[in-house]
């Protein structure tokens, strides 16, 4: 039996919808991973504090602070986590502002559950980005 991919590392997962949510940090956990989820982006940032993540699985259209302002706030920090914004929006405009924030990786729901355990497993083993610092993961997961 092969080790869990992500063994060792927290993933704060973010997201209003609860389905979604709980099938996130399922999958989170059968990799291993110790798991915080929270559904709105003011308790993101309490929990962020709180479980010291190594990601965040964010989504963009949350209750009482935007997945952006999440963004903004977490990437501010001296030691940022990898984060992945999920949505539902495919708008050009939105991926743009997340990727001009820091996103490590931008994904349009419906995501496969394990194309976005892929994506946290290679973007925290250091192999995500470009050379030029861009996400590789902007397209849609379907």
């Amino acid at each position: 039996m092969s080790t869990p991919r992500l063994q060792g590392k927290t993933v704060l997962i973010v997201d209003d919808d609860e389905d979604i949510l709980s099938s996130i940090d399922l999958v989170m956990r059968a990799e291993g991973a110790l798991t915080a989820t929270v559904t709105d982006g003011n308790a993101a940032l309490a929990a962020f504090d709180e479980a010291d993540p190594d990601a965040v699985v964010l989504d963009m259209m949350l209750p009482r602070r935007s997945g952006f302002l999440v963004l903004e706030q977490l990437k501010k920090l001296p030691n940022p986590p990898v984060i992945v914004m999920i949505t539902a929006n495919m708008g050009k405009r939105h991926m743009e502002y997340a990727e001009d924030l820091g996103v490590d990786a931008y994904l349009v729901k419906p995501v496969p559950l394990q194309r976005l355990v892929e994506t946290v497993v290679r973007l925290l083993s250091g192999n995500g980005r470009g050379d030029n610092g861009t996400p590789h993961e902007h397209e849609n997961a379907s």
